[in-house]
């Protein structure tokens, strides 16, 4: 299992000894604020949660919004395992199996995320995005689908309905995080399409949903469709563009999240061949794949471009001789470690190295710094409880080992 991996050769690294923090090479990007000004980024440690559950490939661990103490791990195959924080000894519990409709063939392909409605005492719902495989006249697809959850605490597949999908030319950049933003709107980010260099344009495409974060409203409908369309959308009432639509020019945005504080929707964006890339997305945005790969013109495409006022740029990037597959992360905002207080925490899928950096109103004003290193353990995704802790989770070693889940932690 590869989650968002930006090369073949992914499989081969994934016990490779991560770079040390003197290795590690930061992002060229100017900070705005003078050294003095810049808080320190402590390093992290992680701390090991529910020795005893028995997870397989988890690539999500979510919070539920009505309970401080339940976390749901979503296992790409196409089940969610609900855990209890009150209970160390917790061996998990089976409250969703979706594994019929869900495709995992492949290592980018499967159950990718959940999120819960932000009335979930009140509607009970959640929803999910998921591959289907080809079947009579549906193409390989990207699912966006609505259930519910019983009194009981499990989820009925019964309930299943399907809000959107997104054609899916090849198997692999699935893009894969649904979260609910601050306006109350939902927020889905999709792959290029795969393969490899975008060969069919749909990164600069705006009359696809693939290679965007799309925003929609679940609580309404409109139009013959199982929900609407923001009225202050970017693209409502352009020609040749999806009114879906919120940012666009992303080749696989593995894993984005609302800075609970300030608003903002941080995002890992996947490279292709040399760069891993962090943004701040915001409306409209255009943040240049394909002829953009972090702050470089992309290698070996006939649109490559230097910067340009068309395209948004990361806050931070990484080269490939120190990870090859971004999973985005959040900023800290519990209040258990202040010394973490406004950090944003990443990793890199495939050496397990953890980065920190600070932003202020879009722009870097800490360079990214190495917080930790944990050599054989792939990040899947990070996750945030109510109360702003911070978690990871993912498999060790390599992608079929045993399932993990940690809390994170401030070393200093």
């Amino acid at each position: 299992m590869v989650i968002a991996a930006a090369t073949s050769v992914l499989l081969s690294l994934f016990l490779q000894s991560p770079p040390s923090a003197s290795q590690t090479s930061a992002p060229q990007t100017p900070s705005t604020a003078a050294p003095a000004e810049a808080a320190k980024i402590p390093q992290i440690r992680l701390q090991r949660l529910w020795t005893k559950a028995k997870l397989t490939r988890p690539v999500q661990v979510v919070a539920r919004p009505d309970s401080p103490n339940l976390l749901y791990a979503v296992e790409q195959a196409g089940r969610v395992v609900e855990l209890d924080l009150s209970n160390a000894e917790h061996e998990g519990r089976l409250v969703l199996d979706l594994t019929g409709p869900v495709h995992d063939k492949f290592n980018e392909q499967g159950l990718l995320s959940l999120a819960f409605h932000p009335r979930f005492a009140e509607t009970r719902q959640v929803f999910v995005w998921y591959t289907a495989r080809k079947s009579g006249k549906d193409p390989a697809r990207e699912v966006l689908a609505r259930l519910t959850m019983a009194a009981d605490g499990t989820i009925d597949p019964a309930t299943h309905e399907v809000l959107l999908t997104v054609e899916d030319p090849e198997w692999n950049h699935n893009g894969g995080t649904v979260l609910f933003g601050p306006d109350g709107m939902m927020y889905v980010s999709s792959g290029d399409g795969g393969s490899g260099n975008d060969p069919w344009g749909n990164g600069q495409n705006t009359n696809t949903l693939l290679g965007c974060i799309m925003r929609i409203d679940v609580d309404r409908t409109a139009d013959g469709k199982l929900y609407a369309i923001p009225s202050d959308n970017p693209f409502v009432g352009k020609p040749a563009a999806k009114p879906e639509m919120y940012a666009y020019g992303l080749r696989n945005v593995w894993r984005m999240s609302f800075d609970r504080k300030t608003g903002e929707l941080y995002a890992g964006d996947v490279g292709q061949n040399a760069f891993e890339e962090i943004d701040i997305i915001v409306k409209g945005g255009n943040y240049g794949w394909r002829p953009r790969e972090g702050f470089h013109a992309t290698n070996g495409v006939p649109d490559a471009s230097e910067a340009s006022e068309r395209f948004i740029e990361p806050i931070a990037e990484y080269p490939h001789n120190d990870g090859v597959s971004v999973t985005g992360g959040f900023v800290y905002r519990g209040s258990e470690y202040p010394s973490l207080a406004g950090v944003y925490l990443y990793a890199d899928y495939a050496f397990g190295t953890f980065w920190g950096l600070r932003a202020e109103g879009g722009v870097l004003k800490s360079q990214p710094k190495v917080v930790m290193t944990k050599r054989g353990f792939c990040p899947a995704s990070f996750g945030e409880a109510n109360d702003g802790t911070l978690f990871v989770c993912g498999t060790s070693p390599g992608a079929d080992g045993p399932g993990m889940i940690f809390k994170i932690v401030a070393a200093d």
